[in-house]
């Protein structure tokens, strides 16, 4: 009786059911895709047979292809008559309305998505564009309270020796204009802790203090002619004699070349 009861338990327990797979929602909207190439031709022609896909589903390659009058991108599913349908770009534009979701989901799998061309996105160009203004805002900001001798620092790196004849207020407009123009570049040399350094020694040379060869390979004492560093081959020289200025032995140069600067 008592295995009869146990029986009947058994059979009343629910089977296991195994949950569907969720399906990937599908977002029914007009897509504009755009080149990326450099050179936009007037009129760019997508491959639109021969591709091969690899299905991560079912493990292995598939051949793809767009043809207008078949209901899937895979060749193997396809039934019927195959019409093969050229796939246009005119002025680096292609309009792709809703009702053409198979053209869309063929171009979203194609390898040259994201190489030749993309899907325009408002958003992502709004958040790109957003994140350029907050970084020239963050430069500019840094630039205002920069002191005198770290802005000609800066400028000595994009102008030269030029700066050597600049007025504070032509150093600051400059250095205004290259922190807009070029944002991550100036915040790159703003925390740069040898661009200081790196400017006394082109001042020193400048002042005739220091010599450089002229095979940018020697540092030497403008006055006596002795030889302070050698440069690492493919270093930069400044690069180098900044490195070499907070050893033990060229932090003392450094201290002389500074107080003869002042």
């Amino acid at each position: 009786m008592a295995k009869k009861q146990k029986a009947a338990v058994a059979a009343e327990e629910p089977a296991m059911v195994t949950p569907p797979k969720k399906q990937k929602k599908v977002e029914y909207k007009d897509r504009l895709y755009e080149l990326i190439i450099n050179d936009t031709p007037i009129t760019y022609i997508l491959n639109s047979r021969g591709i091969l896909y690899f299905d991560k589903e079912k493990g292995y390659e598939r051949e793809i292809k767009y043809c207008e009058n078949q209901k899937t991108i895979f060749e193997d599913e396809m039934k019927g008559s195959q019409r093969l349908t050229h796939i246009s770009f005119r002025n680096g534009k292609l309009f792709v309305p809703k009702e053409k979701q198979t053209l869309q989901k063929f171009l979203d799998v194609h390898p040259k998505n994201g190489v030749a061309y993309k899907e325009f996105d408002a958003v992502q160009i709004a958040e790109d564009e957003l994140d350029v203004i907050e970084l020239e805002i963050e430069a500019l900001t840094a630039a205002q309270t920069i002191e005198i001798d770290h802005a000609e620092a800066i400028l000595r790196s994009e102008l030269g020796n030029k700066v050597s004849t600049m007025t504070s207020k032509e150093l600051k407009r400059d250095l205004l204009l290259f922190a807009r123009r070029n944002p991550n570049l100036f915040l790159e040399l703003v925390n740069d802790e040898n661009i200081n350094i790196r400017n006394i020694g082109i001042k020193a040379v400048e002042m005739n203090i220091i010599n450089l060869s002229s095979d940018q390979r020697t540092f030497n004492w403008a006055s006596t002619g002795r030889k302070l560093i050698t440069v690492p081959f493919d270093e930069n020289p400044y690069s180098a004699l900044a490195a070499w200025f907070k050893t033990d032995e060229g932090v003392e140069v450094f201290q002389t070349i500074e107080k003869r600067l002042k």
